[in-house]
């Protein structure tokens, strides 16, 4: 999201570490749940439980990994078997990934079949200097003639090596926003087209089964997202990262408000694609067990193929102390034991 809208470190934190797990609709949200009737909002529960892969951000490095069984116990024991984390977008040498990051993920996703890595890959460097829109502008032109292949190319090769093969790929997420030198605004066009350059370059290195994540901000932000679709040939997931904001906005409202919550899982419907829930989490409205209940039964509905919940302060619950109630939700709908 936006600088304005969502504050970050000089370089947006590194690392999440998400829980997959079986969520029961019965656990999902103890009290009240968002029943407005909008059509993709079925007012009546599913009849089965819903396995939604879900996660917490937690850190920044190897010790994010470390930090999977603090949560695991936090949760009462519940099997965690996602990880998620960022590249660095300050250079292209980082956006090529290293060992050392790859390393421990890749140990942990061996330690068990099934587990799911997902990568956000920023799509241009110094992604985070509030570069001018003339800048932007000259670096996607730049990456649709091709000028950037060769780092991507480096990307794919690596995940391969470290058995990372099947790796989400987040490209370019948020783009819609103005935080990010990968931002859509500038030129829509030569963005999508630079979208799909990565994709061909990626889905070209041998022996790599990767997905692609389209990941916008919930709202219009400073773009509206849909113009920045790059296509349903080049996208296999359409996501939203959607915090609790601006102030006063209930989560209704986050629903129905355009470009939100339900335009999205319509979108996505319309083009044959599963949703994702890279980022979301408290901000301007405090501790908010509403919201979460909310969310929370959202992903129960319509059943993304993964949701990570953004755990640091002012956005968490299991790190940060200022949201007991919410943590007590998060627990009671997540909680091996299904118990705040």
């Amino acid at each position: 999201m936006t600088s304005l809208r969502r504050p970050r470190a000089a370089l947006i934190v590194l690392l999440a570490v998400v829980l997959a797990l079986v969520l029961p609709y019965d656990r999902l949200a103890p009290g009240a749940r968002y029943t407005a009737g909008e059509p993709v909002v079925p007012s009546v529960p599913p009849p089965e439980p819903v396995t939604v892969p879900s996660g917490f951000f937690t850190g920044s490095d190897e010790a994010g990994v470390r930090r999977i069984a603090e949560v695991q116990r936090w949760l009462g024991g519940a099997s965690l078997t996602v990880g998620h984390t960022y590249l660095p977008g300050d250079r292209w040498s980082n956006i090529e990934g290293h060992p050392a990051l790859f390393g421990p993920w890749a140990r942990w996703k061996a330690e068990r079949p099934g587990r799911l890595f997902v990568l956000n890959v920023p799509l241009l460097d110094r992604s985070e200097e509030g570069l001018p829109d003339e800048e932007v502008r000259a670096g996607l032109r730049r990456g649709a003639a091709g000028s950037y292949d060769e780092h991507f190319r480096t990307l794919g090769e690596r995940l391969v090596a470290h058995r990372l093969s099947d790796a989400v790929l987040v490209l370019g997420w948020e783009m819609n926003g103005t935080t990010y030198s990968h931002r859509c605004g500038p030129d829509p066009e030569t963005w999508k087209a630079y979208w799909r350059r990565v994709v061909t370059v990626l889905r070209a290195v041998p022996g790599q089964r990767f997905r692609f994540d389209f990941t916008a901000s919930r709202g219009r932000d400073a773009v509206e997202w849909p113009r920045c679709y790059p296509g349903d040939s080049y996208v296999d997931i359409i996501g939203m990262d959607a915090y609790d904001q601006p102030e006063g906005l209930g989560f209704e409202e986050q629903v129905t408000e355009e470009f939100g919550l339900a335009d999205h899982v319509r979108f996505a419907a319309a083009h044959g694609k599963p949703v994702s829930y890279p980022e979301w989490g408290l901000f301007r409205n405090g501790d908010n067990p509403a919201y979460v209940r909310g969310m929370l039964d959202w992903f129960a509905r319509h059943r993304p193929v993964y949701q990570t919940f953004t755990d640091y302060c002012p956005h968490g619950v299991w790190a940060c102390a200022d949201n007991p109630e919410s943590g007590r939700v998060v627990r009671g709908a997540l909680g091996a034991t299904g118990r705040p």
